[in-house]
């Protein structure tokens, strides 16, 4: 059976909420504490969520050439087209743990030398932010949801690490199991229990939705190479040491590159794949993940303490950084349009070196 065609985007698919602005103060209380006390005890400013990066690469992103009129959109109108970009792979706390503390993933994408009417926080540049998780939908539903779970984020910020490696060894099983059965784990997976996967074989999504030209789409990454697509079901000792993920990731990028396929799955029925509720799957059978670029890494260093000065401390990644035609929608989104810039300003404030977004993908060292 054929899909429905895709919902047209219009600006009144969104709905603000009356007491937004609450949630949004709540976040920025939050996330400006927890870059605070990891300043207070590494003397580094470190993100508030996703402090710890895995792979810093740099990447091409190639458009499709046999793309349907509905997937030809925004900046995947141009068949061919390739754009430069950085990836950075990472984890989601704020401090950066041991690997043995098992937690959810998280990728971002930054491309460069992207045409198109700008967003009104980013007029000046020629990037295009895109973020991805390691789950299908966000954990909370809308930014009330996303307050409180970063409330409980902060709060066990610097907290024993020894204990939450503790835990995430006693909920690993425990999600094997629970997902054997079919049942959702995802709230024990992001307390610690998150598989020992590879950061090169999972599949990441932008869990909440976006504009896509004419339409409304979420994103997601999988891999594509066969350099990629084996590691999907291998599992690593995390014991092994503190930084396991990121010599998994060395140890095959120093030898050999890769590719993930992009897609966009595109809104078809508002009422099985809602604007507003973040935390809501949107179903596969009714709207499919569909082909629209293909991501290519080279063999090369994939993190090193001078790729960390360039990205981890010099850039910044936000769904708000782009153009028109992919605007980020819902309420998560727009809390993050208010938060990510003040989190940002607070880090360069503490390191003593603003931040500005480069024109053109950098060298990394």
């Amino acid at each position: 059976m054929q899909p429905s065609p895709p919902i047209p985007y219009s600006a009144d698919l969104e709905t603000l909420d009356a007491n937004e602005q609450a949630a949004i103060d709540d976040i920025t209380e939050s996330m400006l504490y927890i870059i605070g006390k990891t300043h207070e005890d590494l003397g580094h400013a470190q993100r508030s969520v996703h402090a710890k990066s895995h792979a810093l690469l740099e990447a091409t992103v190639t458009v499709n050439d046999a793309l349907t009129p509905e997937l030809r959109q925004g900046i995947f109108a141009e068949p061919g087209r390739t754009y430069p970009a950085i990836i950075r792979i990472s984890t989601i706390p704020g401090d950066p743990l041991r690997d043995s503390v098992s937690l959810p993933r998280g990728l971002a994408l930054k491309l460069f030398g992207v045409d198109g009417a700008r967003l009104p926080e980013s007029l000046e540049d020629n990037t295009q932010d895109f973020l991805f998780a390691s789950a299908p939908a966000f954990a909370a539903p809308d930014a009330a949801g996303f307050a409180k779970n970063l409330k409980l984020i902060s709060r066990t910020t610097d907290r024993i690490e020894w204990a939450k490696s503790a835990l995430s060894w006693i909920l690993r099983p425990i999600v094997n199991g629970l997902e054997a059965m079919g049942a959702d784990a995802g709230a024990l997976k992001a307390m610690g229990g998150y598989p020992e996967t590879h950061p090169l074989g999972e599949r990441y999504f932008t869990q909440v939705p976006s504009r896509f030209g004419d339409y409304v789409a979420k994103l997601d990454i999988v891999p594509r190479s066969e350099s990629f697509r084996a590691l999907t079901d291998l599992r690593l000792d995390l014991s092994e040491g503190p930084d396991v993920l990121r010599e998994a990731v060395a140890n095959v990028l120093s030898a050999q590159g890769g590719e993930w396929t992009l897609r966009a799955q595109l809104c078809r029925n508002l009422e099985t794949q809602p604007i507003e509720d973040a935390s809501v799957v949107w179903p596969e059978e009714d709207s499919p993940y569909l082909d629209i670029a293909i991501i290519r890494v080279a063999p090369q260093t994939s993190w090193s303490e001078g790729r960390s000065r360039a990205v981890d401390d010099g850039l910044t990644f936000r769904p708000w950084r782009g153009v028109e035609a992919h605007r980020p929608l819902g309420s998560v989104m727009r809390a993050r349009r208010h938060v990510y810039p003040i989190a940002a300003g607070r880090r360069a404030e503490l390191t003593g070196c603003p931040m500005h977004e480069p024109r053109s993908r950098p060298n990394l060292p």
